[in-house]
């Protein structure tokens, strides 16, 4: 993922450029001239509309993705095991052979993965995404092309391996996290300026790719990251998707290696696409993807579900993250967090499943989703005995509680739409929903409201 701190290639940023501290006129310290580099663009390619591998099939292969809307991404690998944040190697400089002893030292405990998926499945999130290869370059997986991986270092097992079977086992659909750019390989920024480096780079990246295509069944997902430092004709990414699409014909993929793919992927934020394009906003839980010790910003179970009905309301997904500790267990903060929502969506889970685009939005104490003709008012700030809806423009038919089935009286005047006897105490925690079944697909203009409301003279 990107990082969202300062970095060292941002204070290095520009040709020619070094670090000196001056003592008595001479430098305590200069970097040797630097080849110029391009600069780290933004993971999420922005949409083009040009054709591309998967056009004829994408309606289909999206249909489960679409019904979906909670996912899990995982993020472990070494930077795990130094507890620092995923982007670790870099920001503090650490040199290869000293982060490649951490490698050696990296030994979670096989079958952890059980623990992810069955939190995943009591969140009730449908599906997984795990980090094969993240920046750091060291593979999850068992591969051919690289001693750098998991069976050859220090967890002595396929981890890939054990999460496909613990996804499949808690009926989640698998999903592969992996990242073009690569802090290890040697020519992961040769790349950029050497032509035979590239080729090498590309037929590697390809490979690998192709390995985790191959060997471990259907999958579901492939998450693409950070294509520094190649544009999608140097990372030859229109044959690597064709390749994608002839080993696993049902995959679906995002757009983070320079071409549109199936859906874009806003990060730490949503963002609903126009023009009704497949979205998924990816968050983490804290502020850090990987395990980072000392970070205790969690996000509360009422955030998680209210970004969650955010991204459903607009048509999206929510790929939130967890970053398992160096032994593969799961910081508490994170299963006391999901399992709170997953204890709301045993209810709540209908209201966004499978729902459909929500045009109403305004309210100060609530959020909305939709199925055809039935409106969901989610209120995560209980009020007192009622509540009301400013510029509903359909008849409502009938109201009731979602959590405890209790019909709710209401009344409309062309411009409120209010529910009343309402329970002193909010039935659902930490969100309350009213189901309100309306004579048409549900709207609102509060524009409408504003001008047409009648007021009082001066």
């Amino acid at each position: 993922m990107k990082d969202c701190h300062l970095t060292r290639r941002n204070l290095l940023k520009g040709a020619g450029v070094s670090l000196a501290g001056m003592a008595g006129g001479r430098p305590l310290l200069e970097l040797a001239p630097q080849t110029a580099m391009p600069p780290q663009t933004p993971s999420n390619h922005p949409f083009t509309g040009k054709p591309q591998p998967g056009d004829t099939t994408r309606a289909e292969r999206m249909k489960w993705w679409h019904e979906a809307r909670f996912g899990m991404f995982i993020h472990f690998g070494v930077y795990s095991s130094i507890m620092r944040h995923e982007w670790v190697m870099e920001n503090e400089a650490i040199p290869i052979d000293q982060y490649q002893a951490h490698a050696r030292s990296f030994k979670p405990v096989k079958g952890s993965a059980r623990g992810w998926a069955k939190l995943a499945k009591n969140a009730g999130m449908k599906y997984m995404v795990l980090t094969t290869k993240h920046h750091e370059g060291f593979c999850n997986f068992d591969t051919k092309l690289t001693t750098y991986n998991a069976v050859r270092q220090g967890p002595g097992y396929d981890i890939v391996a054990d999460y496909v079977e613990a996804a499949r086992a808690e009926g989640m659909h698998v999903g592969f996290y992996y990242s073009l750019m690569d802090w290890h390989h040697p020519d992961g920024a040769h790349c950029a300026t050497d032509e035979a480096a590239r080729k090498r780079f590309v037929e590697y990246t390809h490979g690998l790719i192709r390995e985790l295509m191959t060997n471990y069944g259907k999958i579901s997902v492939l998450w693409y990251d950070v294509p520094w430092p190649l544009d999608a004709d140097g990372w030859e990414s229109e044959r690597m998707n064709k390749m994608v699409f002839e080993l696993q014909p049902d995959i679906i993929v995002n757009n983070r290696n320079k071409l549109d793919g199936d859906f874009s992927t806003p990060e730490q934020r949503i963002v609903a696409e126009e023009g009704g394009r497949a979205w998924e906003s990816c968050m983490t839980l804290n502020d850090s993807w990987g395990y980072q010790r000392a970070d205790d910003n969690w996000k509360s179970a009422k955030t998680v579900i209210r970004n969650l009905i955010s991204c459903s309301r607009d048509g999206g997904n929510y790929l939130l993250n967890i970053g398992p500790k160096p032994d593969g267990s799961i910081p508490q903060e994170s299963i006391d967090v999901l399992t709170e929502v997953g204890h709301w969506m045993q209810t709540g889970g209908d209201t966004v499943y499978g729902s459909d685009i929500c045009q109403p939005r305004r309210a100060n104490y609530a959020s909305f989703t939709r199925k055809a003709n039935t409106l969901y008012m989610h209120v995560h700030f209980w009020p007192v005995e009622e509540v009301a809806i400013g510029g509903l423009m359909n008849k409502v038919l009938s109201a009731r509680l979602m959590k405890t089935g209790q019909s709710l009286a209401f009344t409309q005047d062309g411009f409120c739409t209010k529910f009343s006897g309402l329970p002193k105490d909010a039935p659902d925690f930490p969100v309350t929903t009213i189901v309100i079944q309306c004579d048409g697909e549900a709207r609102q203009d509060n524009i409408y409201v504003r001008t047409n409301k009648p007021r009082r003279t001066v």
